[in-house]
């Protein structure tokens, strides 16, 4: 490479970087794409260009310069070769055209994934006829900038996604609350004051009775309590941040095996050194989860605690047990709020605040069959 050419190489990728600068604080998937395109005209002045997004194996023109390919269409095969070749791929001659009596005598298709996003950027040139790593090398840092956005974009945008739904839910809460601590729970403590009246002033089987009525009077004003204290700690979450997940989990197995002596917990924390976002309540998360298998089987149980599904945008937590497992009939209800299993003595409420945490922090949770045939519970949650 001579001197001069070293030279435009350097402002080559000085002037990518700053296109990579841009392109993450872009705001919308559009944006992304209308400074990618902008960048292919001004960087490397070739005829046509194209940006190809992928959506669920799907392959869509989002936009193109190109008046032959129309936007939401499936692009050339080009472009759908290469994203199946997960490679840059080069055509020349008239194959490299789209119409017929194009005048185009170079292609040049550059996939770049991230996360779950794929972009593919395609260009045609009428004078170029042979694209070598001059062109290659920086269209596909170029793609990899805009796959990148894309993904925080995506990421983004299911955080806030996750957000709003907790927000509704709280505020479903929040109505349930208001009515049982101000209507039943003020009934409550009217019909456990008379209970105790009535069970001092008679005796026998009437006694029995008053009793049993001011016992349930009790109970049921002590789980209002339970709900309200629920309320008010997902009002007090904050906004999710980054935590070291290696950190998190091994305070919680810690914690875990020192107070369940019938369960095991095969855990190693080199598995775990990922940051993923959450709350100041992570910990209980894990912590409901794991106590769970302790709680509700009889004798010794064990669980290993392992990642799974791990990408660069999420990694998830597996808990998996050789308990009685969770019957499949139950599996879809038990996040919901006070849904619980037939022979459990609990309140039916540690697994929907399980979930309500877990989706707080654009994350999600889940339960199947372990391959012991217990439970398996799944935590998944955003990556930093």
């Amino acid at each position: 490479m001579s001197f001069e050419e070293q030279q435009d190489f350097a402002r080559q990728v000085a002037d990518l970087n700053k296109y990579g600068q841009a392109l993450n604080r872009c705001e919308s998937v559009d944006e992304v794409v209308s400074l990618t395109l902008e960048a292919m005209s001004l960087l490397f002045e070739f005829s046509y260009s194209t940006f190809v997004e992928v959506r669920e194996d799907d392959l869509r023109v989002v936009h193109s310069t190109n008046p032959n390919l129309v936007q939401g269409e499936p692009p050339s095969d080009l472009a759908r070769r290469a994203q199946e070749a997960g490679e840059t791929l080069v055509e020349q001659g008239s194959d490299a055209a789209v119409a017929a009596d194009s005048d185009v005598t170079g292609a040049l298709a550059v996939p770049a994934r991230m996360g779950n996003e794929t972009a593919v950027l395609v260009t045609r040139s009428r004078s170029v006829e042979e694209f070598g790593d001059e062109y290659v090398r920086p269209m596909e840092i170029l793609a990899t900038h805009a796959a990148t956005a894309i993904s925080n974009i995506r990421s983004r945008e299911r955080l806030e996604r996750a957000h709003r739904d907790l927000e509704r839910r709280k505020e479903m809460i929040e109505m349930y609350d208001r009515l049982l601590r101000h209507d039943l729970g003020n009934d409550l403590q009217i019909i456990a004051g008379f209970a105790d009246v009535v069970a001092g002033q008679v005796d026998g089987q009437t006694e029995e009775y008053a009793g049993k009525i001011q016992r349930a009077a009790e109970s049921a004003a002590d789980l209002i309590q339970r709900v309200g204290d629920l309320v008010s700690t997902l009002e007090a979450q904050d906004n999710p941040e980054p935590h070291d997940l290696e950190s998190v989990l091994g305070a919680t197995v810690r914690d875990v095996r020192a107070n369940y002596g019938s369960l095991t917990v095969d855990f190693a924390p080199s598995e775990f050194e990922y940051q993923v976002y959450g709350g100041d309540l992570l910990d209980s998360v894990f912590t409901n989860i794991m106590s769970n298998a302790a709680v509700h089987n009889e004798g010794e149980i064990n669980m290993r605690v392992h990642p799974a599904d791990v990408s660069s945008d999420e990694v998830t937590i597996c808990f998996a047990d050789d308990g009685d497992g969770v019957s499949p009939d139950l599996r879809e209800d038990i996040f919901e709020m006070g849904v619980k299993g037939q022979e459990s003595s609990g309140t039916g409420f540690g697994l929907g605040f399980v979930r309500a945490l877990t989706e707080s922090y654009g994350g999600s949770v889940s339960v199947g069959e372990s391959d012991d045939g217990g439970a398996e519970f799944r935590v998944t949650l955003e990556r930093v």
